[in-house]
């Protein structure tokens, strides 16, 4: 028997800049240990297994960073903070319920294009 998919991917952004750079950093001395509170948080209730916490690059949404993305879903919270990664976990996580108060707001996050759809606009 093989190891069972997770059941949420946890992408937490990681990405951090110099001082003086155009786009805002995720990572910032108030900020850093965020991805390891995520990671104690899961393994703490026992989940870690079924959700894979994930560190990633910079996800484009600078200006209300720190951020992370919940899949499946396509689930993207902003300024996170302990408190939030607590309650997304436990209310959207283990409850099914979205924190829809976390989430980023509708004018910074359009629907999906589709690579194909993409090149097409771009007349290739």
């Amino acid at each position: 028997m093989g190891i069972p998919q997770p059941a949420f991917y946890i992408f937490k952004c990681q990405q951090s800049t110099p001082p003086g750079m155009p786009k805002p950093s995720c990572v910032t001395p108030q900020s850093q240990d965020l991805y390891q509170h995520l990671g104690q948080a899961l393994m703490q209730k026992g989940i870690i297994g079924t959700v894979q916490p994930i560190q990633s690059a910079c996800l484009n949404r600078c200006n209300v960073g720190p951020v992370m993305l919940v899949e499946p879903g396509h689930f993207m919270y902003m300024s996170m903070t302990k408190e939030k990664i607590d309650r997304i976990i436990d209310e959207h996580i283990i409850g099914g319920n979205v924190v829809t108060e976390y989430l980023i707001h509708d004018e910074l996050w359009d629907e999906a294009i589709s690579p194909s759809a993409m090149m097409a606009q771009m007349g290739r």
